[in-house]
């Protein structure tokens, strides 16, 4: 459910802190954004059932797992019928190597984040699983030198 309520600054300050901090206490918040406990929950209640807050998890640090490279891979299925979108969504939501599938506009249809322990596990994805999927007709790799910047959402 989409958000229809314009957000007021209390709102959007607690969406910065908990986007922050999510384990940050009410109390905690309610001194962060000028409120008392009792708003502040209400307020992240209504949040929650308005689908902005679309839940709670914890940042993974992937290199601290050995994941320390991450490709970016553009594919362009050889038919862009619902059907052949299906499958190949279906087929991806089953590899853990993929982190980030985007259907996308233009001369690619999905765009991939594939997190790996190196270049040869990326190889080892692209030729074991990701070129023997049904339809795919191209692929393009790219490898990001360093991240410039990362968030988990844009609040107002």
């Amino acid at each position: 459910m989409a958000n229809t309520t314009k957000n007021d600054d209390f709102d959007v300050k607690i969406l910065r802190a908990i986007q922050n901090d999510g384990r940050i206490s009410i109390n905690d918040l309610s001194a962060q954004v000028g409120l008392s406990p009792t708003p502040v929950s209400r307020r992240i209640r209504i949040l929650e059932d308005s689908g902005v807050i679309t839940g709670y998890s914890a940042n993974i640090d992937e290199a601290a797992l050995g994941f320390d490279v991450s490709v970016f891979v553009s594919v362009q299925l050889d038919k862009q019928i619902d059907e052949a979108l299906a499958h190949f969504e279906a087929a991806i939501t089953d590899f853990p190597e993929v982190v980030e599938c985007w259907l996308m506009t233009g001369n690619r249809d999905y765009l991939l984040r594939i997190a790996t322990t190196g270049l040869q596990e990326f190889e080892q994805f692209l030729v074991g699983k990701l070129t023997k999927l049904n339809g795919v007709a191209s692929i393009e790799s790219s490898i990001p030198l360093r991240r410039v910047k990362t968030g988990m959402a844009r609040i107002p």
